[in-house]
């Protein structure tokens, strides 16, 4: 790209860098799938017909990240709090939270008050207390009162400077953050895929069972089982377990006794799963048809039409609406379902003419119950029309697929 003697130092490398974003967006719009069209995203107004969403773009990615990063600060301050809460850093918030959920859990009522609490504490005493700051300290004055004018501007949520320490302290967490999420999910993957994934299918039809016949003993008892006392139990154990001491002997304990019997137990269960869990080995098989058409000719010869997959009676809705029949020419392109794959054997004529006919339902047709079993067209009861059919069976079996493969 050529640049004049007038162009701002810059402006050349600027826009080569420019080009080469729009190359390389357009390089990975090709390889992006597009599975979903943006004419799928929900709209947002009545008279609006295609959501207002952008193509991928580096320039857009970058800007959008700084964006984000830069107002993300207050869910990281957030996430710090509550760890050094159940850290028990201040003990005095630690039993303040215990307290809380203690009278949640005893009065689940005390929910609905939680937010407007948490608004009233958190977020307008605070505001309240930017614009009518106490007094400053070492003064003979009686203590803070609200009255009076404001004394100072209010606070306002702004978004951190880019490149400042607050955007790479951000910059920091969000990578942290992005890391323990990967840890948590391939752990959960590793700890509870085996079970749950089929791979091992007799242990996975156990566990399935199992859950089965749980879910209808809590549909029938649930509102026996003491849930308040539960939770109550369950949330303080958590709490008090984040205390560093308590830590210590909870890994004592796991690593001397909870990891052992775990051992036991898993093995227990994969022995009762694979001893009297029984599956079937066998592929699913099913049959499947074809109708083959022959059309009457001028000279009252019936010649060859086609191979449809239904029988193309007189009363049918194609044949009302005037619609040709669909399918293929010859028998060899008849194509096995999706999915599924031919037995051995080739396709076999269905003799029995007369139960197809009864089970479809099928007037005003004429059956042939012997040679080469035919069902003609029967027109007002005077004669053979223009098209007859018979039907053909064959048998398939699921076919087994291979990883990453689709039916």
């Amino acid at each position: 790209m050529l640049s004049s003697e007038n162009d701002p130092p810059g402006a050349a490398s600027s826009a080569s860098r420019t080009l080469q974003d729009r190359i390389f967006s357009r390089v990975l719009q090709g390889m992006l799938p597009s599975d979903y069209p943006y004419d799928e995203y929900p709209t947002p107004g009545k008279n609006k017909r295609k959501a207002d969403r952008a193509p991928f773009s580096l320039a857009t990615m970058s800007t959008n990240f700084n964006k984000f990063n830069a107002r993300i600060g207050v869910v990281f301050v957030f996430q710090h709090r509550v760890i050094r809460m159940l850290q028990w850093q201040n003990p005095i918030h630690t039993i303040s939270a215990m307290a809380v959920y203690t009278f949640v859990c005893l009065d689940p009522y005390v929910l609905a008050v939680l937010p407007v609490a948490i608004v009233l504490l958190f977020v307008m005493v605070p505001a309240f207390m930017v614009r009518h700051p106490p007094p400053p300290s070492g003064f003979a004055i009686e203590s803070y009162n609200a009255r009076g004018a404001a004394t100072a501007p209010a606070a306002e949520v702004t978004a951190v400077q880019e490149m400042s320490k607050d955007f790479f302290r951000n910059l920091r967490d969000l990578q942290n953050t992005m890391g323990d999420f990967t840890l948590v999910h391939d752990h959960i993957i590793h700890t509870f895929g085996p079970y749950t994934n089929f791979s091992d299918e007799k242990l996975s039809s156990f566990i399935f069972i199992a859950l089965f016949f749980t879910s209808i003993i809590l549909f029938v008892a649930a509102h026996l089982v003491p849930w308040r006392f539960i939770f109550l139990v369950t949330g303080l154990l958590a709490f008090t377990s984040g205390h560093p001491t308590i830590q210590n002997i909870i890994m004592e304990l796991v690593e001397s006794k909870v990891t052992p019997q775990t051992s036991i137990v898993g093995s227990q269960i994969d022995s009762f799963a694979h001893t009297d869990i029984s599956l079937s080995t066998t592929a699913e098989t099913r049959e499947v048809e074809i109708f083959e058409l022959q059309r009457r000719t001028s000279a009252g010869e019936y010649e060859p039409w086609i191979f449809s997959r239904t029988p193309y009676e007189p009363l049918s809705a194609p044949r009302i609406a005037g619609q040709r029949p669909v399918g293929t020419r010859f028998f060899e392109d008849v194509k096995c379902p999706p999915g599924w794959e031919w037995l051995e054997g080739k396709w076999t004529m269905d003799l029995g003419s007369v139960v197809w006919v009864q089970e479809r339902f099928v007037n005003g047709v004429e059956v042939e119950e012997e040679g080469e079993r035919w069902v003609y067209d029967y027109i007002n009861g005077h004669g053979r029309g223009e098209w007859r059919r018979r039907r053909w069976v064959r048998g398939v079996k699921r076919k087994y697929l291979k990883r990453g493969e689709s039916m």
